[in-house]
């Protein structure tokens, strides 16, 4: 079968853009408005996107990486769940945090709404990087990088346990005879490790698709190791094809080290397109967003995403961006923001202009034409299997998308022009995850 470019949709209710809220397009109660993100979530569908993807945060974290209009909003599980009943085909990627929750409990809810769904639903494994989000967990300080991503391992290890619990055809539900299961199949994790100790079984079966999709985001040293061991798919943020194909070919390289298939690792890196019919079309969407920034929320942006440390307080915001030592946060991204700065030559203004609406994923400002060169050259260069696009503001930004680029890919035979299946992983092209007590009698009766 012909490779396909595969598309996630990052919809954050109040607008991607700090400055979204304030476009006469987007609703300003939008993060908190249910029937708008019904809206995107259809939206979405007609695009034929594989996943409406949704970050979170444990803390409101003031207006610093979010704009004013995402300082409040749904917990992304209970969001999707509601969702998936509006849906057929869509996938549902939400984030969970391995440093603040308890590998049952995340079993638990993602399960559910993989069965809710019928076996739709992934998740965003995520290791929590602020400071804001440690207070609110009991905690005056965050945990060390290195920490966060050894505990991060082991969870998703117990998570992975857990969905197994419960073999494809353990229930037999015989009203006549009464039997309800075979409870030969169904199996205890006995975890003991490091950061968990975890009996079992879950309390929920497997899905249609087995169990929700495994995504990871990491691109530090440490991010890396995790994805290339534990992700089914992986978000990852470049400005330049060079360093998008070093990361696709090591990831990929890591994965077969350690005996995995790499075609079955799919690399997503984060687009933000503004788009029109013309490129001076898109140039006038993309000015009529930035002239809506507040110079106070371009400041909190920066800080939040060198660290959280930096002040500001009295800098020229037309001079340099100053120096910032590293923390305990997202390192992989303090070094992207300083990267797009010096790189370019920006101000601090021009700096919070240009990262407004990506964070440091790619941002494009083109006709439909020069956005799917952009994406064709990357897929077909080693570079990504599929984008994770974050329209800039909301509905409008998605409908560009979905009206102008779409259409230009499937002519280029790129992208699908009807859905594969009705289980996330069935568009993604993804395997179904035996169950690891099947497998092992499987394989235990062949060599008999």
């Amino acid at each position: 079968m012909t490779r396909k470019i595969r598309l996630g949709a990052f919809l954050p209710g109040g607008g991607q853009h700090i400055a979204s809220w304030r476009h006469p397009d987007q609703p300003a109660d939008g993060a908190v408005n249910f029937d708008f993100h019904v809206q995107l979530a259809r939206e979405a569908e007609r695009g034929l996107f594989d996943a409406y993807f949704l970050a979170d945060g444990l803390a409101t974290g003031g207006t610093s990486e979010g704009g004013p209009a995402r300082i409040a909003g749904f917990e992304p599980v209970t969001l999707f769940a509601a969702l998936a009943t509006q849906t057929t085909h869509l996938g549902f990627i939400a984030t969970a945090s391995t440093t603040y929750e308890e590998p049952y409990n995340t079993a638990r809810k993602f399960a559910s709404l993989d069965l809710i769904s019928g076996g739709r639903a992934g998740w965003n494994v995520v290791t929590t990087a602020t400071e804001a989000a440690a207070r609110n967990f009991n905690l005056d300080t965050q945990h060390p990088h290195a920490f966060r991503y050894a505990r991060a391992a082991e969870h998703v290890e117990v998570v992975r346990k857990l969905w197994d619990s419960f073999e494809d055809d353990i229930f037999i539900r015989d009203k006549e005879t009464g039997n309800f299961l075979d409870r030969t199949k169904l199996h205890f994790a006995h975890h003991k490790g490091a950061h968990f100790k975890v009996e079992g079984p879950l309390n929920v079966s497997r899905s249609p698709q087995g169990h929700p999709v495994i995504v990871q985001a990491g691109q530090s040293e440490d991010g890396r190791g995790l994805a290339a061991a534990t992700a089914e798919v992986i978000f990852t943020a470049h400005q330049r094809l060079d360093t998008a194909q070093e990361f696709y070919r090591d990831i990929k390289a890591r994965a077969r080290g350690l005996g995995r298939d790499p075609d079955h690792i799919l690399i997503m890196p984060g687009v933000s397109p503004f788009v029109g019919r013309t490129e001076d079309e898109a140039r006038e969407k993309y000015d009529r967003l930035t002239s809506l920034i507040l110079e106070e929320d371009g400041i909190s942006l920066v800080k939040g995403l060198t660290g959280g440390t930096l002040d500001l307080t009295g800098a020229d915001l037309d001079g340099p961006l100053p120096p910032v030592a590293p923390t305990e946060g997202m390192k992989s991204r303090q070094a992207l923001i300083r990267q797009i700065a010096d790189e370019n030559g920006f101000t601090i203004r021009q700096l919070y202009q240009w990262v407004a609406s990506a964070r440091g994923h790619y941002t494009i400002v083109g006709s439909a034409a020069q956005v799917a060169d952009m994406l064709e050259e990357w897929f077909t260069s080693e570079a990504a299997d599929g984008f994770n696009i974050l329209p800039p503001w909301l509905p409008t930004g998605l409908t560009d998308f979905v009206d102008l680029v779409i259409p230009e890919l499937q002519r280029r035979g790129l992208f699908r022009t009807a859905y594969e299946g009705r289980t996330l992983r069935q568009n993604l092209g993804l395997p179904f995850p035996v169950n690891r007590y099947a497998a092992a009698r499987s394989a235990a009766q062949a060599a008999e």
